[in-house]
């Protein structure tokens, strides 16, 4: 399977199965989207008579790119078969009962009221909550326990917003240090924050302790103080900006993300992204809006055209910036043509419910913190393990192979099926596909590649 596409002025011919990135000029990218189903003659033909008058477009040269669209097939960068299907299922088997990474949901409250927010307001549909040291340090143990021989282990402190409970974040992540030797692990940390109670205590231990930092910030004044405002009205952008940038100024402006939400309301997000370079952030991400259908937030039918031009607006000017020698990094262009995730990763996706997990204050289980508060998919608890494995099996089925709507697109081994949970709200299956997220995935991609492609023309 190939993709073929035409973007800033280039042609670019992605080989689905085996990676590879081909930048041609305009007769070669006609003669590959031939040449599968055309015979020779006829290619030869359709090429002359399509490029008449010009003179560097004639029968040698265009037999000469057919013999090379042959080798190039022969290698097994064109039109290479999928070999990946029949090893989904073992791939994913191998690693069965191996957790890696927990979501530690430590505080179930916030104290800001963001209409959009996705776990209500912090409480996932349920009561308020704080977890205590003894929920966690049990929650650290069963991630040691049953993570085999894996020595890199993930922990994210989430909420609602997690410093609201920052003591027992600070002494859990103190346990898990007073562990680690003894355990053969190395803990990482992530934390992510709304920054309304960011002070110099957060900062040093966050940029000793954490791995990574997500600030939540949705750019322009406007658009962040329209709906991320406090329990009285009040917007949170002139309260906490001027925190992010002296956290991110103490990290030395590594390892953390600027992450915004983009709604029905500003779709126009690429002048969100450019207000957070305005502020001096460049570590960036942007994500679509998850809610409900009708919900006055919700991305429509009408906006999906006003989103995918956004996102190749973003990347002309990712290539502007880095002509000018002032880079950023948009999270959802990261991506790495010359090697990039595994095959098991390719094909199995983010882990949710087996190796990625996440726990409530009260030490429950989910599969991740978009299914908490879904009763039908809590699979135990810290304490016991997990005793719902018929929910847990469901994720552990779960591949790209497995979602019949994936089969012919071009993008499933960027994606891995995408996202069980915006699936299953979306469908009422986390084996289905959420397919307005496809779209924006696949422009996300096409824009990936075709800014990866385009620095190495400029190398």
């Amino acid at each position: 399977m190939i993709h073929s596409y035409k973007l800033n002025g280039m042609n670019i011919v992605l080989d689905v199965y085996s990676g590879s990135v081909h930048v041609v000029d305009d007769a070669a990218f006609d003669i590959i989207n031939m040449y599968e189903n055309t015979p020779r003659e006829e290619i030869v033909g359709a090429v002359l008579e399509k490029y008449a008058g010009n003179d560097e477009v004639n029968e040698s040269e265009i037999n000469a790119c057919i013999d090379e669209i042959e080798a190039l097939t022969n290698a097994g960068k064109l039109f290479t078969p999928d070999t990946f299907e029949n090893k989904a299922g073992a791939l994913k088997e191998r690693s069965a009962g191996i957790v890696k990474a927990l979501c530690l949901h430590v505080a179930h409250t916030c104290n800001l009221n963001c209409a959009y927010c996705f776990a209500s307001q912090g409480k996932y549909h349920g009561e308020r909550a704080v977890m205590s040291f003894d929920v966690g340090k049990r929650a650290l143990d069963f991630l040691v326990e049953n993570s085999g021989s894996r020595r890199n282990l993930e922990v994210d402190f989430f909420g609602g917003e997690p410093l609201m409970n920052f003591g027992v974040v600070k002494e859990l992540v103190a346990y898990a240090r007073s562990i680690e030797k003894e355990a053969g692990k190395n803990f990482r940390f992530t934390l992510t924050t709304n920054g309304v109670l960011i002070d110099d205590d957060v900062i040093d231990f966050a940029n000793r302790e954490m791995s990574n930092v997500v600030l939540s910030l949705d750019g322009r004044k406007e658009v962040h103080d329209r709906w991320r405002v406090d329990y009285n009205g009040n917007g949170s952008w002139e309260k906490i900006v001027p925190k992010f940038q002296k956290l991110v100024k103490a990290r030395g402006g590594k390892n953390y993300y600027m992450r915004g939400t983009f709604t029905h309301l500003n779709p126009d997000f690429v002048a969100d992204i450019e207000e957070m370079l305005r502020l001096g952030f460049d570590q960036l991400s942007m994500e679509p809006v998850v809610c409900a259908p009708g919900d006055e937030n919700a991305l429509t039918e009408e906006d999906l055209p006003v989103v995918l031009d956004q996102y190749e607006k973003l990347a002309s000017l990712m290539l502007e910036r880095e002509k000018e020698g002032r880079p950023f990094t948009f999270y959802h262009y990261m991506i790495d043509l010359k090697g990039g995730p595994c095959i098991y990763k390719r094909i199995s996706g983010c882990g949710s419910g087996t190796e990625y997990m996440a726990v409530t204050p009260w030490g429950d289980l989910y599969p991740c913190h978009q299914f908490v508060g879904e009763e039908k998919f809590r699979l135990g608890d810290v304490f016991i393990g997990v005793t719902n494995k018929a929910a847990q099996d469901e994720f552990a089925a779960c591949n790209v192979y497995t979602r019949p709507q994936c089969a012919d697109c071009w993008a499933k081994l960027y994606c891995s099926g995408g996202c069980a949970a915006n699936a299953y709200h979306a469908t009422g299956s986390v084996n289905g596909i959420y397919e307005y997220g496809c779209e924006l995935f696949r422009k996300r991609m096409e824009c990936a590649i075709m800014i990866e492609a385009a620095k190495t023309v400029l190398e």
